[in-house]
């Protein structure tokens, strides 16, 4: 029993706790973001902790690289340059951030199909700038 007029601390801690999240769990386990439908944008995120399981929503943007995910974000280098023998570009990029605890490469390498030759600009626009 506490003196008249103290205040438990501890619970004032673990109330502000449960109310921010409705836990007071601390080690989640986050799964993949799951897009509600086609293979982008909104959808959500199922996370386990000890007997819980929550879900938050989340978003997979549309231009995401399907081999490493969503959740793997990685610094690139700048673009090699073309390899006329396989027609691609490469660059490689290293781990800045994994989010949701997701299992990522510390590496990945990553290609693009060189562009086609660029064209020469077409002739001057008639009746533009002649006098």
């Amino acid at each position: 029993v506490q003196p008249k007029g103290m205040m438990d601390f501890s619970l004032l801690y673990l109330a502000d706790k449960v109310k921010k999240n409705g836990s007071e769990c601390e080690e989640w386990h986050w799964g993949s973001c799951v897009p509600n439908s086609k293979d982008c944008g909104l959808g959500y995120r199922e996370g386990t902790c000890k007997e819980e399981t929550k879900r938050v929503k989340c978003k997979i943007p549309c231009n995401w690289k399907k081999e490493f995910g969503a959740d793997c974000k990685y610094k690139f280098e700048n673009w090699t340059g073309c390899n006329v023998q396989t027609g691609f570009k490469t660059r490689s990029g290293t781990l800045k951030k994994a989010l949701y605890n997701a299992q990522c490469q510390d590496t990945i390498l990553v290609t693009k199909p060189c562009s086609p030759k660029i064209k020469s600009k077409s002739k001057a626009r008639k009746g533009k700038g002649k006098d």
